[in-house]
């Protein structure tokens, strides 16, 4: 089984290169087979979220060729079977961008309930309504979502509580509906304005994404396009937290600084320097740290998807620090893991109290999802001594190369398969 094994301990310096955006590009590729044309996505990240995607694209019979790591062409007119492998699609969450893309070009789609990360509820239920708005008959049967229509006709639909997914899904059922549809309360995360961007480049007609209120006026067909992704928040936003927990000086490339208001103010607050230039933001860990309080809200707010990761980073602040996670409720699986490198975290509800400690110790420890992976990734290299990071399959869902990345900034990562390879791996570095 692959682990990382960390010596930690250094601080971490030089410069990385941020991937494209993992959630944007899940939705982008689900929308490009909804036009029977070259549909070229470029800056596409190589991780397993994303190759799991192109397989599903490729059964149901679009054609997928990968031209480089990062760069692949769908055309969607090949399309034979608007049921979507169970195999394939039930091990990531946006198995159901399906639904909307299959549902908007076909009028009918049958998709598997969605896998993906065990951080809490995550219904359906926002997508369901928007769909049944829109016209569609939807039904859940045998693991499955089928959605059917005759027709589909604009809605106005306000969503009950803000949701990235439904407001990605509905609107790619919403580009081929008759007339114009209203999204109220629509989420406004990068990713969904960039989703509409692509969508707007193969001929849709979308304004309001990145507001609340989004309008899709309906087209008939869409044709080809060649679009880059925007780079990885996420990633952007791990890296940040990574130089202030080592103490490190680590300038971050291709990223929107925008992006990153909400991570900046908070290590700013703390006390780290943050610079930001056109497509960059470079971050030097101070030495000492202090305390700060973080909530996580749907975008411009905290993303809950920085959480673990900036709890690792105030674990190594002077004080007592308070993180309110008000959107998954089970996303703090990595504090017990943390309490065995010493961390002094307690979790009250969704609030989690974390009173800083001096330094972590190294341990064993194994990633319960994606981002806590990468959180104890973090503390594995802040800490004193060796660690191992286990299940790490999580991690490379969404983060590509990131041992070699962090191996380039002079962090002492190997991926091994073996306990031989673990020990050759502690013999080869001293000190």
């Amino acid at each position: 089984m692959e682990q990382y094994i960390i010596k930690g301990g250094a601080p971490l310096k030089g410069e990385v290169t941020i991937s494209g955006a993992k959630n944007a590009a899940l939705g982008i590729l689900a929308a490009a087979v909804m036009s029977d044309d070259d549909v070229l996505i470029e800056n596409l990240p190589d991780v397993k979220d994303i190759n799991v995607m192109l397989e599903a694209i490729s059964e149901i019979g679009a054609r997928v060729d990968r031209i480089d790591r990062h760069t692949v062409r769908i055309n969607g007119r090949t399309i034979s079977d608007i049921s979507v492998d169970d195999e394939f699609i039930r091990r990531i969450r946006a198995s159901y961008y399906f639904i909307g893309a299959l549902l908007g070009k076909y009028r009918h789609a049958r998709v598997p309930l969605p896998g993906g990360c065990n951080i809490g509820s995550r219904p359906i239920d926002q997508h369901i309504k928007g769909f049944k708005a829109l016209g569609a008959e939807v039904r859940i049967e045998s693991g499955s979502v089928i959605a059917d229509a005759e027709q589909l006709r604009a809605a106005h639909i306000y969503f009950d509580v803000v949701s990235v997914g439904a407001t990605i899904n509905v609107m790619m059922a919403a580009v081929m509906a008759e007339g114009q549809t209203i999204i109220e309360n629509a989420a406004k995360e990068p990713h969904i304005v960039d989703v509409a961007n692509f969508l707007n480049s193969m001929g849709a007609n979308i304004k309001g994404a990145g507001t609340d209120t989004i309008r899709v006026k309906g087209v008939e067909k869409l044709h080809g396009s060649e679009y880059a992704i925007i780079p990885d928040q996420i990633e952007a936003g791990t890296f940040m937290c990574m130089a202030a927990a080592t103490r490190g000086d680590v300038v971050i490339k291709n990223v929107i600084p925008k992006h990153l208001e909400a991570i900046t103010a908070k290590l700013l607050e703390m006390g780290n320097e943050v610079e930001e230039y056109d497509e960059a933001v470079r971050v030097i860990g101070a030495a000492r740290q202090r305390h700060t309080d973080i909530k996580t809200l749907p975008y411009p707010g905290f993303p809950t998807d920085m959480q673990p990761q900036m709890a690792v980073a105030l674990s190594l602040a002077e004080g007592t620090s308070m993180v309110t996670e008000s959107i998954f409720e089970n996303r703090f699986k990595y504090v017990d893991e943390l309490s065995r490198m010493g961390g002094n975290i307690k979790v009250e509800g969704n609030v989690a109290v974390v009173d800083g400690i001096e330094h972590f110790s190294g341990a064993s420890v194994s990633s319960p999802d994606l981002r806590a992976g990468a959180a104890l990734v973090i503390a594995a290299l802040a800490a004193e001594g060796y660690s191992t990071v286990e299940e790490i399959g999580y991690i490379q869902r969404g983060y590509e190369n990131f041992d070699e990345k962090i191996a380039a900034l002079g962090g002492q990562i190997r991926l091994v398969d073996s306990e031989q390879e673990a020990k050759k791996f502690r013999l080869r570095v001293v000190g």
